[in-house]
């Protein structure tokens, strides 16, 4: 509901609003006119007499120098020593808080031993990612899978498979590309691992935990979900483990490029996720990989020093890595744009089925490719460099598995033909170098007390000048503002007399008391 004024009444009360406006600057004014005359300006001989007690007592070295001699010589000179002196310090602290503001750091390596160090995750996948039978007449399930693992590395979809899946798809509408995978990808059994051992003790395949990744089915040993983490307290000891890949039994389509045979694993962090894009070791069948690791833990400054952002945490996992953010960043578009979450991201959401992985999933990836929309490395990208970081760098030696006689021996004992040992058995040993981590650490170059320290130290050098000299400086010079400023304000002209006329009395109260 609205209500229209005339124009008188709009006029008539705006007068009355600019008359209490009015009546309240003139009574301030008015008051500040009686408290200013009644503080009297002090005498030209007081002003100057500050001025002189000032330079003699100021513990502003060299001014007293110049007030109390009375060669004019020396006064020059003091005067351009004062002067030149005042010059070099104001560049020297310019250069300091210059070169503060550029934000510099430096970087420390401590290499620190210990007694016992925490033992990494170890991801392991076989490079012939399907059983044989199963796909002997799907030869779509390969590119099935490339399709669904895009979301973990870059692929490019050959249209020359779009007809055929089209029929799949339309014959196999709830065919699951997951389950088939798992039911049908590389195991971990007593017949794939012959042999594991850690530190002495052995282990078994129920110690490694089942991981989808662009591999297919994947194992770690030391995963994230155990109730305590597994250490090693002797250097050159660490996990030994004989694996049979069944060439016979497992297959790829070269066309994707999967041409060899043999296990790829990759070295991680128990809290983090296995990242095999350009990160895998892979050792070929019939040879013995001995894997000599090291700890290295990085520490990175945030923001404007480095380029971390401590503030960034991730929903679905437990510690923050650049990898588990693309991954949640681009299940956030996926699941936007798509309404559904492919599997092997993390969140929770409906499941794409492979209609929706070929018809929407694969464009929205590029896009989010082409469009920039997942970035990773500096402070105001989606995802920057992490705070911490835990990284295992890793020496591998191979030699070839087994010697002749050793080859005689195995062939009794796993009943198996020495053609078969070479073209099926990979042995792998992972061990740490040295019972150490090295901390790569990005520290602030100088920080705001090494500042102060050592501004303060270029105005005692130059100034003789101190925290006490700044005060008294700006004691000095508030003092001779407010002067300045009574002194402007009793020059200027008498305040008008407002004499409100008799008759207009009544209706001046009246509209103040209506305001």
């Amino acid at each position: 509901m609205y209500l229209f004024l005339p124009s008188e009444t709009t006029n008539s009360v705006m007068e009355q609003f600019g008359k209490c406006i009015g009546f309240d600057a003139r009574g301030l004014l008015e008051k500040m006119r009686l408290y200013l005359t009644r503080k009297p300006l002090p005498s030209l001989e007081e002003r100057k007499k500050f001025d002189h007690e000032f330079a003699t007592s100021t513990s502003f070295h060299g001014v007293h120098n110049i007030v109390q001699t009375r060669s004019k010589i020396r006064k020059v000179l003091w005067m351009l020593v004062v002067l030149g002196s005042i010059t070099i310090v104001a560049w020297q602290i310019w250069n300091r808080f210059t070169h503060y503001f550029s934000w510099p750091t430096t970087t420390s390596i401590v290499v620190q031993y210990v007694e016992n160090i925490e033992f990494p995750a170890v991801t392991f996948c076989n490079l012939n990612r399907f059983q044989a039978h199963a796909v002997a007449n799907l030869s779509i399930i390969f590119f099935l899978w490339s399709i669904v693992s895009e979301v973990l590395h870059a692929f490019d979809i050959d249209n020359k498979f779009s007809q055929e899946l089209k029929d799949f798809l339309q014959g196999n509408q709830n065919f699951s590309i997951k389950e088939f995978t798992r039911n049908n990808g590389f195991y971990l059994n007593s017949s794939t691992l012959l042999e594991c051992e850690f530190f002495g003790q052995p282990c078994y395949p129920e110690d490694f935990e089942h991981v989808f990744t662009e591999y297919g089915n994947c194992f770690t040993f030391n995963h994230m979900d155990l109730p305590a983490r597994r250490r090693v307290s002797v250097s050159g000891r660490g996990l030994s483990l004989l694996f049979d890949i069944k060439q016979a039994q497992f297959t790829d389509d070269p066309t994707f490029g999967f041409l060899d045979a043999g296990i790829i694993y990759v070295i991680h962090s128990p809290k983090e996720l296995p990242r095999f894009d350009g990160l895998g070791l892979s050792t070929p069948v019939g040879m013995h990989a001995n894997a000599a690791i090291s700890q290295l833990k990085t520490v990175i400054q945030e923001y404007p020093w480095g380029e971390c952002n401590p503030n960034i945490k991730l929903q679905h996992h437990k510690i923050y890595s650049t990898y588990g953010c693309l991954q949640e960043c681009k299940a956030r578009h996926i699941q936007a744009k798509c309404g559904c979450l492919p599997f092997l991201l993390p969140g929770n959401g409906t499941e794409c089925d492979l209609q929706k992985f070929y018809s929407c999933v694969s464009p929205a990836l590029y896009k989010i490719e082409l469009m920039g929309l997942c970035t990773m490395g500096t402070h105001n990208s989606t995802c920057p460099v992490p705070c911490e970081e835990t990284d295992y760098p890793t020496t591998v030696t191979y030699s070839s598995f087994v010697n002749e006689k050793a080859l005689q021996f195995l062939s009794m004992k796993l009943k198996r033909s020495p053609e078969y040992i070479r073209e099926n058995l990979v042995y792998i040993d992972i061990k740490y170098h040295d019972l150490n981590y090295k901390l790569t650490q990005q520290q602030k170059a100088l920080s705001v007390s090494e500042l102060l320290a050592d501004v303060g130290g270029q105005l005692g050098l130059f100034c003789g000048a101190s925290m006490i000299t700044v005060v008294e400086i700006v004691e000095y010079v508030f003092t001779n503002f407010c002067w300045l400023c009574i002194f402007l304000l009793l020059k200027a002209p008498e305040m008008p007399q407002w004499n409100i006329p008799a008759q207009n009395e009544q209706t001046d109260k009246k509209g103040i008391q209506e305001c």
